[in-house]
Formats: C-alpha cells, sequence, structure tokens
C-alpha cells in the first residue's frame, strides 16, 4: 500500500504542478490580449503591468496571502515535508504544489484588473493596488469562500449552499469587482464618449495578438478547471477530469458562437472582439462548475454568457464605464451568471447561498478596492496628465515604444 499511495501521491502532485504551469500561461493569454486590444502607443506599458503584476502577486502571497487565506504560519513554514498539511491525514499532493497552483490564481485575478484599467492608469499606482489586492483583498474573500472561514465569524458560506468549483465568482468576478472601483474613480479615456453621449470606437492596434492571447487563454482554462479537481490517479478522479476538460472546451465554443450570431444580428458584421469575448465568456460561465453539467448543458451554459457578454459591453459604455478590453462584462457579469447556473446542475448549491456568496464577495473587493484606489488617488495619484495620455503611456511611463520602426517612420 505503501508504493501505491507513494505513486498516486507523486502523479496527483505532477498534476497538479502541470495544472498550475497552464494557468501561469493564461498570464501570456492576458499580456497578448490586452497588448491586442490597446492602441500601439500604449503597449508597452500594458505589457510591463502584466508580466510586473504577476511577480508582485507570487510575492505577496507568498509573504502573507496564503497565511491569511487558508491559515497558519507563513508559507516558508510549510514548503517541506512529505505532505503533511497540519491535518490527520497526509495530503494526495505536497503542499508547495498546492502553494503554487493557488499563487497562479491570485495573478489571474490581478490580471484582470489590467486590462479594464488599461491606457490611462499610472503603472506604479497599479503596482500599489497590486500589492494591497494580491496580499489582502482576495485572500480574505478566498478564506470566506475555499478557505472555510466564516464571514466576520457569523456565517460559513459552504453551509449555505455557496459552491464555486473553480472561481466564476472567487477569482473572475472578484477581480471585475476591484477592476469596476478602479474604473469609476479613474474616469474614461479622453474621446471614448461624446457630450451628446455618443460612444467613440477606440480600435485596438493587434487584432492578431488579441486572437492569440484568447488561443492561450483557452488552453490555460484547461488547467484552471481541471487543475481544480485536485487530483488524477484514480479512475474516479480521472473521470471527472475529462468531463471537465469537455465541459469547458464545450462552454467556450458555445460562447463564441452565440456572440459571433449576437453581433451578426446587431451590427450586421462578424465582430471579432466581441467574438473573442464571446469565448472567454463561455469559459467564465462554467468555471463556477464543470463538472456536473452534461456537454450540452455546458455549450448552452456558454452560450448564455456569450449572449449576455455583448449586451453588458454595451449597457456598460452607455453607462460610461470606459474598460477598453471588456473585462468588467466578461468577468465579473458573466462571473455571476456562472454563479447562478451552478444549482440546475449541483444539488449540493441553492440559488440563495450562490447569490449570498456573490454579494458577499462583490461587496468586500468593491468596496475595500474603492478605498485602496481612493487612498492612492489622493496620495500619489492614479491618472496620468492629459498631455501623457494623448502621447501614449508607453514614452512617460516606460521610456519605451513597443514599435519603435513605425512611430519613428517618415512613411
Amino acid at each position: 500500500m505503501t508504493d501505491i499511495f507513494q505513486l498516486q501521491y507523486a502523479l496527483d502532485t505532477f498534476y497538479f504542478l502541470m495544472c498550475g504551469a497552464l494557468v501561469m500561461w493564461m498570464a501570456a493569454g492576458f499580456a497578448m490580449l490586452e497588448a491586442g486590444l490597446v492602441r500601439a502607443k500604449n503597449t508597452t506599458e500594458i505589457l510591463t503591468k502584466n508580466i510586473s503584476l504577476f511577480a508582485v502577486a507570487c510575492t505577496m502571497y507568498m509573504v502573507c496571502g496564503y497565511a491569511v487565506m487558508y491559515g497558519g504560519d507563513i508559507f516558508l513554514s510549510s514548503i517541506t515535508g512529505d505532505g503533511a498539511t497540519g491535518a490527520e491525514e497526509p495530503a494526495t499532493y505536497a503542499p508547495s504544489a498546492d502553494f503554487y497552483f493557488q499563487v497562479v490564481f491570485v495573478a489571474t485575478a490581478m490580471s484582470i484588473v489590467s486590462g479594464a484599467v488599461a491606457e490611462r492608469m499610472k503603472l506604479w499606482a497599479f503596482l500599489a493596488f497590486a500589492v494591497v489586492m494580491t496580499g489582502f483583498i482576495y485572500p480574505m474573500e478566498g478564506a470566506w469562500t475555499w478557505g472555510g472561514a466564516s464571514v466576520f465569524g457569523m456565517y460559513t458560506l459552504g453551509d449555505l449552499g455557496f459552491s464555486d468549483f473553480a472561481g466564476s465568482g472567487i477569482v473572475h468576478m472578484a477581480g471585475a469587482s476591484a477592476a469596476l472601483a478602479g474604473v469609476l474613480l479613474l474616469g474614461a479615456r479622453k474621446g471614448k464618449y461624446g457630450p451628446n453621449g455618443e460612444v467613440n470606437a477606440i480600435p485596438g492596434a493587434n487584432l492578431p495578438m488579441a486572437t492569440l492571447g484568447t488561443f492561450i487563454l483557452w488552453l490555460g482554462w484547461f488547467g484552471f478547471n481541471g487543475g481544480s479537481v485536485l487530483a488524477t490517479a484514480s479512475v474516479e478522479s480521472a473521470n471527472a477530469v475529462a468531463v471537465v476538460f469537455m465541459n469547458t472546451n464545450a462552454a467556450a465554443a458555445g460562447g463564441l458562437i452565440a456572440a459571433l450570431l449576437v453581433a451578426k444580428a446587431l451590427f450586421g458584421k462578424a465582430d471579432l472582439t466581441m467574438t473573442l469575448n464571446g469565448a472567454l465568456a463561455g469559459l467564465v460561465a462554467i468555471t463556477a462548475e464543470p463538472s456536473t453539467p452534461t456537454a450540452l448543458e455546458a455549450t448552452l451554459f456558454g452560450a448564455a454568457g456569450g449572449v449576455l457578454v455583448v449586451f453588458s459591453i454595451l449597457a456598460l459604455d452607455k453607462l460610461k464605464i470606459d474598460d477598453p478590453v471588456g473585462a468588467i462584462s466578461v468577468h465579473g457579469v458573466v462571473g455571476l451568471l456562472g454563479l447562478l447556473l451552478v444549482p440546475l446542475t449541483n444539488d449540493g448549491s441553492t440559488f440563495s447561498g450562490q447569490l449570498i456568496g456573490a454579494a458577499t464577495i462583490f461587496v468586500w473587493v468593491f468596496g475595500t478596492s474603492l478605498v485602496a484606489w481612493g487612498i492612492l488617488k489622493a496620495t500619489m495619484g492614479i491618472r496620468v496628465s492629459e498631455e501623457e495620455e494623448f502621447s501614449g503611456v508607453d514614452i512617460a511611463e516606460c521610456g519605451m515604444e513597443a514599435y519603435p520602426e513605425f512611430a519613428n517612420a517618415k512613411s
């Protein structure tokens, strides 16, 4: 039995780590997607934000975030060991693998914020917020959900019927809530909205890059959802992983097709940016529960997300909430939808529990983020000057351009 346990332990740990690597690869997806959807003059800064926030998230979660979310000492005290995690039974994977898998989720939540505040936020203000978000705000709501802690000592969300398999609310809606708070204090980009309420399109500079980013995110999502099974070295867990992979892919396809059709109906054209966001919306919608639906149900859930995201993006523009990449709609609005879809196939959850959980996540993350952004705005400022915004934040914030040979060409 010892040999069997060691083999299972090794396989589950390896699977966990590889899924974590896939989720880490999603950071590249966010970077490419956002770089493709902003203007060329803001490309270097958005790339700097994406790679820097990943490093900040990893460091802050190691220093304090993991302990806040799951209790106990700082992570350094439990890196080594034979799988014991403080419980009576040994874990089925290495404790350090659990940390690695969790930390890439933290970075994903922060990546969502990056795109929503693009093209007008100061780089150092953004990174200062990343410290707070990844070290405290996200770990606290994570403690109440995946950590199983009671909310302010009053109730446990799991006991109320809340379930979020891989993070439609815990990761995606949380990131979007923080982004919304920042966008409201930051304001819209210059020229985005006209004096009579008209919405002026500001096209991205590199749609092939945005499409590549979407494909990378689609691939990374198999680790995001599949890794949340937490094991694969048994018949039961291997079958569960296969179902999660199947449904994750089905939902993305359903979301893309639905968004493509809605865009055609509304605009008369196949809008690529809406189509890309439709695929991501399908992925977000299924993330809350990819293990219990059938493939057809997963496709329909993804399609619902694809339809919703198009109308959400249009609605936010009417409200003059400027989100250059549609992150608040994709991850926030559709994240809520994903939570509300869970009880349709998972008997262990309830609609009331899902609503309470969603409200808890939103109120906490939005409220604390609003305070954090407000403090940053009052102290160091969060928005670049009008002149810097006009010339591009690449030069103002990073001192270099992403495409200098094009910018300096005479013809």
